[in-house]
């Protein structure tokens, strides 16, 4: 056959845009021959190619192929400007107002919300809570909260269901208004495109470094919808489980802890976007029957014990504090 040529190798790496290739890879793909002219030009074009960016060299023996891009024009051309998303936040269940500051965070399409929480703390009853106020978007739920192995919905899934009685879940046909995926691992590759994807719970066991690339993966994957993921923390740590790398691609995280022996305390963390104070701020309240928020009120730091719950008598050294009974946070 003739000498391999440029173009026919450009024309070819063209559809392995983002994946690795090998030199032996190239040669098998055009029947290249070991002693021919073209078994080295093979190397020699893409040394070539290394110097117009179209591949780099990897430790591996291995050339990336790298995604060609084209510059985004931003103005001279008609753009719609589109309003930020009318997410729902969960409500109070005795009063149906929204959490105190949802008002102020603007959620837009393609954003990600983060819960990360104590284990049997309230992230489900927040994710729940999200689907149920939102019903009407077609909400899709994955993660390790509600299928079984074999597929099924759990008994603990339905009875909160059950329990969350001021939501309509079906159609007139008596067919789901949501989707529940069993899906437990790979979110990106299941989410669906433009719906509001809720995910509870992401586990990485061992691997909690892999958490930001698994967001970017979802937010990618989300277009003009919103994901809501919730990741397992620590009581009193600062982000889930992955520390600061959690909050990488989060537009709004929303931090779960104890409040007192059976309280939810819940600490608004990173918000990319907000009309108001929001960052910081400190809420608590209880859950009934698993889904019930109650009693949502705004607390502070205690003066008294300066947050730490306790404090320091003469002759008794260290007591529980009495302003606060030991919940380190007092009522606004």
């Amino acid at each position: 056959m003739a000498e391999i040529t440029t173009d026919e190798v450009r024309g070819y790496l063209n559809k392995k845009q983002g994946q690795l290739v090998t030199l032996d890879e190239i040669r098998y793909e055009f029947q290249v021959e070991k002693g021919t002219k073209s078994f080295d030009a093979v190397r020699n074009i893409m040394w070539q190619l290394v110097g117009q960016k179209i591949v780099k060299p990897t430790k591996r023996k291995e050339y990336k192929v790298i995604r060609q891009v084209k510059p985004i024009k931003v103005f001279g051309t008609d753009r719609e400007r589109r309003p930020p998303f009318p997410l729902v936040f969960p409500k109070e269940f005795s009063t149906g107002e929204e959490m105190l500051f949802a008002g102020d965070v603007i959620v837009r399409e393609g954003d990600m919300i983060l819960i990360s929480g104590m284990s049997n703390f309230g992230k489900t009853t927040l994710c729940m809570n999200f689907c149920g106020e939102n019903i009407d978007y077609r909400p899709v739920l994955m993660g390790n909260e509600y299928t079984t192995i074999d597929d099924e919905p759990t008994d603990r899934f339905l009875n909160r269901l059950d329990n969350m009685d001021w939501v309509k879940w079906t159609n007139g046909d008596g067919s789901d208004k949501f989707e529940l995926l069993p899906v437990w691992d790979d979110y990106a590759e299941h989410i669906i495109k433009d719906r509001i994807n809720i995910i509870d719970w992401i586990n990485l066991p061992g691997e909690y470094y892999m958490i930001s690339p698994v967001m970017e993966g979802i937010k990618r994957a989300i277009g003009k919808g919103i994901a809501i993921i919730a990741l397992q923390k620590k009581e009193g740590e600062a982000a889930g489980r992955g520390g600061s790398m959690t909050r990488d691609f989060a537009d709004c995280e929303l931090l779960i802890d104890r409040f007192g022996k059976d309280g939810v305390l819940l600490t608004v963390g990173k918000v990319k976007e907000y009309t108001g104070p929001v960052i910081g701020r400190t809420f608590a309240y209880s859950i009934h029957k698993g889904v019930k928020i109650v009693d949502f009120h705004e607390v502070k730091g205690c003066y008294s014990c300066k947050g730490k719950g306790e404090k320091w008598e003469k002759g008794s050294g260290n007591v529980m504090c009495g302003i606060c009974d030991g919940k380190k946070y007092i009522k606004l």
